[in-house]
């Protein structure tokens, strides 16, 4: 199988550089390296430059911003069997690529295949473990946990970022979405990428020996981590509403739509969050609340206003 590794870049050369060394050590060769950059970051295009290297190593530029612009642009280019798509500041294993590769192989149903990003914040990893990876539930709640799975292979719902690998045939014309509110990060891209995908019929693996080391480095757009920003978390809600919306059943809808405003997340709140975090958090906690059902309202418009369009093409189309 040959191999196609793509990372999106942005202002952050010494964290590609450490990616870059990754790539060139693993223990199954990369067949090509895509590196997307933008037109104004003169820092990685000046350290590009400059990079002694051993990779097939082909450098894409793009004017817009944002991870979906970048992937796919990057996406246009790729000639490997299997895509995997890491960020700029994460080192994947040596084995990386060989245990991908495993996968793939093995199950021709298999259309992607993720793993774990073991997180350093400074000198310091968190290693906690969590049994339930990647899971859409009935109520439309997702359960992340990529960098906390422990266990054996197992199929679930939707992958991470900044591991995540994809059979180049299942792929095919599909591209990342851009309806994706944010100006970087654009939080939850990869959900309705995965989504899409489990509903053509391929199948999505999570595979903790599949691993890479994730250092989070600075995001240069609204989206600030772990420093509450209102914009930030509206974008997320909006993707995370409009994409979930458009992959569930009528009854799952109207059930995601009440338990996300009633009960909701610790990230994206509704009334029940609000009332435990108010305690403690007050004034933030009330914020957060606003910006949460600010966010669901803009995707359920967003997602209605899609729908409509859909179903008006097919009334002309006589369906």
């Amino acid at each position: 199988m040959r191999n196609t590794v793509l990372i999106p870049t942005y202002r952050r050369p010494q964290d590609l550089c450490r990616c870059l060394k990754a790539l060139q050590q693993q223990t199954k060769s990369v067949d090509q390296a895509i590196v997307v950059i933008r037109d104004t970051d003169t820092e990685t295009q000046q350290f590009l430059a400059q990079l002694h290297h051993h990779l097939p190593l082909e450098i894409v530029t793009v004017n817009q911003p944002g991870v979906v612009a970048a992937l796919n642009a990057g996406l246009v280019k790729v000639n490997g069997d299997i895509l995997s798509i890491t960020d700029d500041d994460a080192a994947p294993h040596p084995d990386w690529l060989a245990t991908i590769n495993t996968h793939f192989s093995v199950n021709g149903s298999i259309g992607g295949v993720g793993g774990r990003d073991w997180i350093y914040q400074g000198d310091k990893l968190e290693d906690a473990s969590r049994p339930i990876v990647g899971k859409l539930q009935w109520c439309g709640r997702v359960i992340g946990n990529h960098h906390l799975g422990v266990g054996a292979p197992r199929e679930v719902d939707v992958l991470k970022g900044v591991n995540m690998s994809f059979r180049t045939k299942a792929i095919g014309k599909l591209r990342f979405d851009e309806r994706m509110r944010g100006t970087g990060a654009q939080v939850h891209f990869e959900m309705s990428f995965a989504l899409t995908l489990k509903r053509a019929g391929w199948k999505m693996i999570y595979d903790p020996s599949i691993a890479v080391d994730h250092y989070p480095a600075q995001r240069f757009d609204e989206d600030q981590r772990q420093n509450f920003n209102d914009i930030a978390l509206i974008n997320l809600v909006h993707n995370e509403t409009l994409v979930l919306l458009e992959h569930l059943s009528s009854p799952r809808q109207v059930v995601f739509l009440l338990w996300s405003v009633l009960v909701g997340t610790r990230e994206s709140l509704g009334i029940c969050q609000w009332l435990r975090l108010f305690p403690n958090q007050r004034e933030l906690a009330t914020k957060k609340l606003q910006a949460s059902l600010q966010g669901r309202w803009l995707g359920y418009q967003k997602y209605r206003i899609q729908s409509r369009k859909i179903n008006l093409a097919k009334h002309h189309l006589g369906y």
